[in-house]
Formats: structure tokens, sequence, C-alpha cells
């Protein structure tokens, strides 16, 4: 990592510098101050809203249960990526040589029982900083941590705001819920039925995976945590409102959901009259093989919005001897597509995951980036195997790519929502490979190394390939 901040000029060395050592020392002192209060406070592991990770089986009868809690999290995240092969670039290509850029974001998790089984939970957030050439040029972008909207001083947003009601369907077996974000402790039936309404991150509750899926504590890229063809509902910054509804029982989960589309593709604001709508349905089972945990889940969406059609922008581009643009071509279509999601443990303390996932290809991205196929695979292995169990290391690969429709549609000189070179005369699947080492620190602390290759950013073989660096640090209570 000595190389990498090396590689930064002086003045973004030294602002690098401090906020990390300004994230520790809010990270140390507010540890200092819970711990002179309480010490019931368990570390932030996800914002999962549903059954992953599971929950452990409830063996104790005197098992507390939270009325009220809280948790908080920060974290900053700094890439560069090397210089590479760039003959020409478009509007929206990555940069062949480009600082360095972070981002930082601070979360408070605020959560209440205000009835039977009623949970009501706000996350107020600060951010500020930006994704590599203000997330723009490579499809399976490197940063989960950078939105689409980049500001170069801290603003607040309300990112979730929802309420949680659990019905329990006999008095059979519980499981224990730990104390984490958005998650009071206590129990709940392993029979049940749960609806979550209002404000979140869709992927909160679709989509999950014990070891891909969170940016502050796992992988970095888009298409390894989440998978790059389900163009989720959401808002610039990745969260959507509506309502889903889950069915569990014991290893079995089914949930459905409604929520809200951008009013526009790539669009801060949400259409709140859910004119524009996605519909998900996802099945998921937990199992074991060979006396390791496992599961696999399906997932199908179908979105219902004001889209452009790739083969009707192409006609008018020809039509008018321009560049096509979707945007001018919109009209009411639906974009079907589906996720296979599967997590196993191989080992004590090694688990593997896999995602293949795919859309129709037929209309422009709306909400998430320009992929219509994507498979991902890696495996994470914890430090226990060599004496540091609070550390952990991950491998992963990606490879996207793009429905004949769009190849054609960004050959002529079509921009994404991500990428756009202006030309693709030589089209070739997006490749990447990502590398992380993390390093728990003390019970507040993680500082986390990230490596990623990526081989024809935005499917130009013209172009890259192209080596990031990251560093991340996260602090929690």
């Amino acid at each position: 990592m000595l190389k990498f901040f090396n590689a930064l000029p002086g003045a973004q060395r030294g602002m690098a510098f401090a906020k990390i050592f300004a994230t520790a020392w809010m990270a140390q002192s507010a540890a200092m101050s819970a711990m002179a209060q309480s010490d019931a406070a368990a570390p932030v592991q996800s914002v999962a809203l549903s059954a992953v990770p599971q929950p452990e089986a409830a063996a104790e009868a005197d098992v507390k249960t939270e009325s009220w809690g809280w948790h908080w999290q920060a974290t900053n995240t700094t890439q560069k990526h090397g210089t590479f092969t760039s003959p020409y670039s478009g509007p929206q290509s990555l940069l062949s040589v480009e600082s360095a850029k972070e981002t930082l974001d601070t979360t408070l998790f605020l959560g209440a029982r205000v009835w039977k089984g009623g949970e009501f939970y706000l996350n107020p957030e600060f951010d500020q900083g930006y994704g590599l050439e203000n997330t723009l040029g490579v499809a399976g972008f490197t940063s989960g941590d950078a939105y689409k909207v980049g500001h170069d001083t801290p603003y607040a947003r309300l990112h979730r705001a929802f309420l949680r009601q659990t019905f329990s369907l006999d008095d059979g077996p519980t499981e224990f819920v730990e104390s984490s974000a958005n998650n009071l402790a206590g129990t709940r039936s392993e029979n049940r039925i749960t609806l979550t309404l209002g404000k979140i991150s869709v992927p909160d509750l679709f989509d999950g995976n014990a070891y891909a899926h969170d940016p502050r504590a796992d992988f970095l890229n888009w298409t390894v945590i989440e998978a790059g063809a389900f163009d989720y509902a959401a808002d610039s910054w990745g969260f959507s409102s509506g309502a889903a509804l889950e069915w569990a029982h014991r290893d079995w989960t089914l949930r459905g959901g409604f929520y809200a589309m951008s009013k526009q593709p790539n669009m801060e604001t949400l259409d709140g009259t859910f004119k524009q709508q996605q519909w998900l349905l996802e099945l998921e089972r937990h199992y074991d093989l060979l006396g390791h945990p496992g599961a696999v889940r399906v997932l199908g969406f179908l979105t219902h919005a004001r889209m452009g059609l790739y083969t009707d922008a192409v006609s008018q581009g020809l039509a008018l001897d321009t560049a096509p643009n979707t945007a001018n071509v919109r009209q009411v279509a639906n974009k079907t597509g589906y996720v296979l999601n599967l997590e196993q443990e191989l080992a004590p303390d090694v688990g593997a995951f896999a995602r293949y996932s795919a859309n129709d290809g037929k209309t422009e991205a709306y909400d998430f980036t320009d992929i219509n196929q994507a498979l991902s695979g890696g495996v994470s292995i914890k430090g226990s195997y060599w004496n540091q169990p609070e550390h952990r290391v991950g491998l992963a690969f990606a490879v996207n790519g793009l429905s004949s429709q769009a190849k054609a549609y960004f050959a002529a000189g079509g921009m994404g929502i991500l990428i756009g070179d202006g030309q693709l005369p030589h089209y070739g699947t997006e490749q990447i490979l990502e590398a992380y080492y993390s390093a728990r620190l003390n019970k507040y602390l993680t500082v986390t190394g990230d490596y990623q290759f990526v081989k024809n950013p935005a499917y130009n073989e013209d172009r890259g390939p192209v080596s990031v660096w990251g560093l991340r640090l996260h602090a929690e209570l």
C-alpha cells in the first residue's frame, strides 16, 4: 500500500492520510465514550434486512430483547488506476491518466420497536467524494462505495426510512437475531411473515450473499458484490421506496417486492407515482452439504417504465445521421431478467460464491449499469489459517457482456449509464479480477487493501487493460 500512496500527488496524499486518521480518531473517541456508558453495542456486520446472514438459533431462554438501538459506521475508500492503452476516448470513457479519487461516508443506524412485531429504522448519512472518472468508464465499476453523484463537500441524505412488521405463524422453534445495523437483538419465529415498507436499497432484501455483498466489508467491484445484469430500482444513490413481503419457513424463504424506479433512467429523483415500477420475486433455500452450510437463490424481476429500445435509437440515428440516443425514443416498455445466486462453505472459515444474471437486453439500462449478461464467483478465507482470525482474504472474478442490440448501439456512438467511448469497433466481454486483504485492527477499526484488474473496460478491446489499487478504512460501533 506504500507504493499506492507514493503514487499520489503530495497534496492528495496528505489529504488521504488526514481523512484516514480523522476517521480513526472519531471511531476511537466514539468507542471510548460508548465503553464508558455501555458495552452492549455489537459491531456492524452488514445492512442486510432479511435472512442473510442467517441468525443463530435461540438456545438461551434469557435472550435480551432490545427495545431500541443504534449503530454507526464511517468508511473512507481511495482508488487510483495505472496508465493504460487508450488510442481514443469518448464522453464517458475512463481516462488513461487520472489522479486518485476518494469517497467518505458516515452513517447512523437508528432503530426502535414501536409495537408488537413492529420495528422502525432511520439511516441518516453524510457523503463526500467521487469515484474514478466520476463513476464512469467501466460497466462493472470498481467501487461499491462510490455513488453516481459526487460532491467535493459533505452533504446529508436520509437513505433509509422503513417499517418492518413481523408476524409469527406458530409457536414453534425460534431463532436469535443479533444486534447489528438495522436489526434489534431478540428472537423471532422460524415460521413467519415479514412486511418491509418504506425506503431501502433493493439489495438489502434481494440478491444477498454471505461472502460478496458489502462494499464496506468485503469486495468492492459492483459486479462482484451484486448481480451485474440485475437492473434494480434505485435513485442515483442506489435507494428506492416500496414494499416487500417475505415468508420464511425454516430453511426456505420466499420474498416479493414492488419498488419505484427513478423518474427517468439514471435520475436522482424517484417516481413517487409508481408509474415507473419494478416487481421482484425471489426463492431462497438454505441447506447443509457434507456438514457445511450453503444457500441458493433464484430471483426474477420485471420492470415497467418508459425506456428506449436500442434498435429504435440506432434506426433514428441512422435516419438523422447522428449518434443514437435512447432518450429520444423512450416509450412504455417492459424489461425482464433473472439472477442465480449460490453461496457455499467449503471448509471452516472458507467460503465460495457464484452469481449468474441476465436481462432481455432490448432496452437501455435504467437504474444500475450497462450489462445484459454477467457471471461472477470467488472465494473468501478467514485468517485463522495463518493465526490471524480477524483477517480475511478474498479473490473473485466477473465477466460482463452486452446483447447484440446493445453492441450495435454503443458501436454507433451511443451513451449508457456508465459507459460510452463514442465507438466500439472491437467488442469484447469486460473481464475483471479482484483481490483484497482485510485486517481488523481492533473491535472498531478495519483496514483493507484491494487490487482489481480490468480487461476490455466498457467492452472495448482497443482500450486497457487497467490496474486499480484501493485502500479502504472502515470504522464501526
